[in-house]
């Protein structure tokens, strides 16, 4: 019996010993987890985490999007549906490079953007020039023209320019310059309601892209920078000097190498 009392005692010392000990523990744990859920709530840091998170799903898109374009062909641009939607339609008719006349493309870079095959989307040497000309002349590569009308708006925007030379050398980066021209060509403007190269033929001229002349490619060329206020059908003596000197341009690119990238 003794050793029973004996037994029962020890349990009771151990049990009053102890009890100080666990609820100090118990204690000290309460505090941590009160510490931890109540910490202070940082809506500086709360709002950088989401803005990042932004920032990478749209990079993500814009590259989805750049890889998605380079094999697609884009079905229309926004500046298109808004043309639709005040015009009550446009013409568009989608055609691959090897639809469209080889001078039509020379005439075009050497309208545009003779150093074409040259730079990587921003030409550096223009945007001085049209700086030193005090903005009087565009900088606009064919490159930053596709990123304009596939992806973004038109119009003048601070926004948009920003906007439209960070996205140019991705575009330049995933799409080869054969692609990029033949974008160019197909979502250009070439009269009110009337886009791409093969509805301009059409439209103009009454034939294929294929089947342009040399002198109807230039002037259709000539039209690209003011497509509403000049005609390719009915061209001014602005526009017949502008095509003969973009004839001679297109020569040139062709004999110095310029239009090697996108043409054989």
């Amino acid at each position: 019996m003794w050793h029973i009392f004996g037994a029962i005692y020890c349990a009771v010392v151990h049990l009053a010993l102890s009890r100080p000990y666990s609820w100090a523990m118990a204690k000290s744990s309460k505090k941590t987890t009160k510490k931890r859920t109540t910490r202070r709530f940082r809506p500086g840091r709360w709002l950088l985490r989401w803005a990042l998170r932004l920032v990478g799903v749209v990079a993500v898109l814009v590259v989805l999007l750049g890889l998605l374009w380079a094999w697609v062909n884009p079905p229309t641009t926004l500046y298109m549906m808004q043309e639709s939607r005040r015009l009550g339609g446009v013409e568009q008719d989608w055609a691959a490079m090897e639809q469209i006349a080889p001078i039509m493309a020379r005439a075009a870079v050497a309208a545009e953007d003779a150093n074409f095959c040259l730079h990587w989307g921003l030409d550096v040497t223009a945007i001085r020039a049209a700086i030193d000309a005090g903005g009087a002349r565009g900088a606009s590569t064919i490159s930053q023209q596709v990123v304009k009308n596939v992806y973004l708006w038109h119009g003048r925007s601070w926004l948009r320019k920003v906007m439209e030379a960070g996205m140019t050398p991705l575009i330049e980066a995933l799409w080869s310059k054969h692609r990029i021209l033949e974008v160019y060509l197909n979502v250009a403007e070439f009269d009110e309601g009337v886009f791409g190269v093969q509805a301009a033929a059409q439209h103009y001229f009454g034939v294929d892209a294929a089947a342009l002349s040399d002198v109807q490619a230039a002037r259709l060329a000539a039209i690209l920078p003011d497509p509403k206020g000049r005609s390719a059908g009915r061209p001014s003596d602005a526009v017949r000097k502008r095509a003969s000197q973009i004839l001679d341009g297109a020569a040139t690119i062709r004999a110095d190498g310029r239009a090697r990238c996108f043409q054989s």
